[in-house]
């Protein structure tokens, strides 16, 4: 890990987002592969801990807007760990939201080499407790943060929220098992267009799905020693089948670990109302950094 190697430039350009916390956009470059994020710095607290937030496939780094309102889960989500003293940083992948490069080049490794650089720039900053630095990982995020976690065990704590935990089957399921095939036999450099299940449809490089056999996030968190807590939704439809996919990396991770199953979909009901999102989701994972976090 070489700190010195990661120049950050970062501009107050976000007001206020509530009483308790202010939002500041930070841009952050190493060997060109330059993304942006989001700091969230709880008011009045010294060196808070810090959580890092991954989003998932498509996604950015407020992820989507939930119903009857304009903020992203994300977004929403950062407030409410300053809430209780947390800070936090969401990022833009590379090719996503407002980051450098094009979606089309996205890739499951490149994303994994985003976090670990967004993971050393929150250990390099004065401004949080970089001994407290947890990691919360959505979807395809999620497979991320299971990476990130198995390269810097250090992690305090990590949260996974409907975590991708076969890549074949899942993305087989959003994008159409031809599709993953015929994109499988073709050169990295080949553009593939895929319908989403979801609706609409995506171009990415061949080169994305010749990742998904090899990269394993069952066998990345494996390696990773600290606290684990897997949130799944019983009627989700995406990453499946469910509990026995979160239930998988209990099965392959070692320590201070649990699941947690909520009734929802893969958006946690938040398409159409918050409650579940208020009620359960945010407090659970909270409760899980909290208690991790500002362990001695």
């Amino acid at each position: 890990m070489n700190w010195l190697s990661i120049v950050a430039s970062v501009t107050a350009t976000l007001a206020a987002t509530c009483a308790l916390a202010a939002e500041n956009k930070v841009r952050i470059e190493n060997g060109g592969r330059g993304i942006v994020g989001v700091l969230n710095l709880p008011d009045g607290a010294a060196n808070p801990p810090v959580v890092l937030m991954l989003h998932g496939f498509t996604g950015q780094k407020d992820e989507f807007p939930m119903a009857s309102s304009q903020t992203g889960l994300f977004a929403y989500t950062a407030e409410r760990l300053a809430e209780v003293g947390i800070a936090s940083l969401r990022i833009d992948f590379h090719g996503s939201g407002e980051s450098d490069g094009k979606w089309e080049e996205t890739t499951l490794s490149g994303q994994i080499q985003d976090a670990v650089l967004a993971f050393d720039y929150l250990q390099a900053l004065s401004s949080v407790d970089n001994s407290k630095i947890g990691i919360l990982g959505y979807s395809q995020g999620g497979l991320v943060g299971s990476h990130l976690a198995a390269k810097r065990p250090e992690a305090s704590a990590v949260v996974l929220w409907a975590p991708v935990t076969n890549p074949l089957s899942t993305y087989a399921t959003i994008m159409g098992r031809e599709t993953v095939q015929s994109a499988l036999a073709q050169s990295p450099d080949a553009i593939v267009t895929a319908k989403l299940s979801w609706g609409g449809e995506t171009k990415l490089k061949a080169a994305f799905f010749k990742e998904l056999p090899t990269v394993t996030p069952v066998g990345a968190i494996g390696k990773y020693p600290g606290p684990l807590r897997v949130i799944v939704g019983k009627r989700e439809t995406i990453v499946t089948p469910q509990p026995a996919a979160g239930q998988t990396l209990l099965d392959y991770h070692e320590g201070v670990e649990d699941l947690v199953e909520i009734d929802s979909d893969h958006d946690w009901n938040a398409a159409t109302a918050t409650q579940t999102v208020d009620d359960v989701l945010i407090p659970k994972s909270a409760e899980w950094f909290q208690r991790h976090l500002s362990a001695e």
